[in-house]
């Protein structure tokens, strides 16, 4: 197979796994949304701050930093497997230490058993790090697929038969525990790699060298995008922590669909290509305009169906949520050209400069937040979205020399998807007026956007519309793996 279709299946892959979990993953959330008050989705929000912090240290840049890395061997792979391990345990030692000064800090002292056990996951997801970055080292994403889609469906079912049981919040620790260590297990029993009895203290520290700064990228990015919600959570009710929450949570399942199918896979593709400034430069330019065709009608249709949808699917209870759908819908719009300009970066082994840019943004972040807490959770929301687009010419702005990629050359790229989803977008709103029912106005609203989308590209000729269609018509034959 060829390196184009080789990629292609293995993002094809990577899709297909994405998008099969979080359809399940979307299902169950709505029927447990039925099922169970929004307080309580609140309270367990609340503990996922705290463990998506700990996640970022379960990586500690050492993922990144060997997918990088030209050559890596067992020797690598199995030092820092160990050090993951053995790093895990102390962070999941240190949760269970504080767990009540943490419940103190939100005034919920029933979250104690809740984060003891939920932080289980910090120490599972140790075990499966390695073995994801072997995985896409390799570009094996077809076990991606198999260890996913398990690992969802058995804790949606586990989930949603004990909220019928009446369990509660332990309902949801459940599912989300039960769905990383089956993934983990399937992982571990399908991919051929095995830590060896080998470690090295010197392979270790280089790898630390290239992954401290990614980690601490990743560190300030991660505390900063759950610093909003965690002062939502504290500032103000569980239920607004829920509408905040949930308002992300759709938008956030079409984004991890797409976005990081094309992230795992660009990584390790454009680090193999390091040293050509212009292919790297070329494959950055694909990945913008392809993410950006396909993510950005979705993420403004979404907006734009946004009341309809919240009203059938999670019943008017959670109507509170659709402001704050809308603002994260066009927060989430701007992902493509932040993925593909950080991949580039840390494929050229600039981890430095990617620190760099997550301290500036950070500043900007850090004041756009003193100034809307106190304004409320849809002011807080407003805000990341204001920071979200002068963060984008942030992280834009140091290819301008490393692949000498402008800019403006980046927003003439996203110019189609821009303009198209904004034509859609007019078509498809006077629809939501008409006051027809929920389900006939969704049923009327999604193939107009569709149409309209498509018609548009086949007449302006859009480069991404015929490429995504080669692509399609050139898939054939099974993937090739090691």
């Amino acid at each position: 197979m060829n390196s184009k279709a080789k990629v292609f299946s293995n993002l094809v892959w990577r899709f297909f796994e994405r998008c099969g979990a979080q359809l399940v993953s979307l299902a169950v959330s709505i029927l447990l949304a039925r099922l169970l008050a929004p307080e309580l989705y609140g309270l367990v929000s609340k503990v996922v701050i705290i463990t998506s912090i700990l996640m970022v240290f379960v990586d500690s840049g050492m993922a990144n930093a060997l997918i990088q890395k030209k050559d890596p061997d067992d020797l690598d792979f199995s030092s820092v497997f160990y050090f993951n391990v053995a790093f895990c345990l102390v962070l999941y030692g240190l949760l269970f230490l504080f767990s009540p000064l943490i419940a103190r800090m939100y005034h919920s002292p029933e979250l104690v058993p809740i984060l003891r056990v939920l932080g289980l996951t910090v120490v599972v997801s140790g075990v499966k790090n390695v073995q994801q970055a072997y995985v896409s080292k390799t570009l094996q994403f077809k076990r991606f697929f198999f260890a996913t889609l398990g690992g969802t469906l058995f804790s949606a079912a586990l989930g949603i038969f004990m909220a019928l049981r009446g369990f509660g919040v332990w309902a949801l620790v459940a599912q989300q525990l039960s769905n990383v260590t089956v993934n983990t297990l399937i992982l571990w029993f399908t991919v051929g790699w095995r830590p060896k009895a080998m470690f090295s203290f010197r392979r270790l520290k280089g790898l630390l060298s290239y992954g401290w700064k990614l980690l601490g990228a990743q560190l300030l990015d991660t505390i900063y995008l759950r610093l909003y919600p965690m002062i939502v959570g504290i500032r103000y009710t569980d239920a607004d922590l829920a509408f905040y929450d949930r308002g992300n949570h759709m938008p956030n399942l079409i984004v991890e669909n797409i976005n990081y199918s094309i992230d795992s896979v660009l990584l390790p593709v454009l680090s193999e290509q390091q040293d050509e400034t212009a292919r790297v430069r070329e494959l950055t330019r694909k990945a913008i305009r392809m993410s950006s065709y396909v993510m950005t009608p979705l993420m403004i249709g979404l907006a734009v169906c946004a009341e309809p949808l919240v009203r059938l699917l999670l019943t008017d209870v959670w109507l509170p949520c659709v402001p704050f759908l809308r603002i994260f819908c066009l927060f989430y719009a701007l992902y493509p050209i932040h993925t593909a300009n950080l991949n580039a970066i840390k494929a050229v082994g600039r981890s430095d400069i990617f620190l760099v840019l997550e301290i500036l943004k950070k500043l900007v972040d850090t004041a756009v937040l003193f100034i809307t807490v106190p304004l409320g959770p849809l002011a807080m929301a407003l805000g990341q979205l204001g920071a979200g687009l002068v963060n984008l010419c942030i992280n834009a702005f140091p290819n301008r020399k490393l692949l000498r990629y402008r800019f403006r050359d980046q927003l003439r790229d996203l110019a189609p998807a821009m303009l198209l989803s904004a034509l859609m977008a007019a078509c498809v709103w006077p629809l939501s007026l008409l006051g027809l029912g929920n389900f006939v106005t969704l049923a009327l609203q999604i193939p107009v956007g569709v149409g309209v989308y498509v018609l548009g590209s086949l007449l302006l000729k859009v480069d991404s519309f015929r490429s995504l269609l080669d692509l399609v018509r050139r898939k054939s034959g099974p993937s090739s793996e090691h």
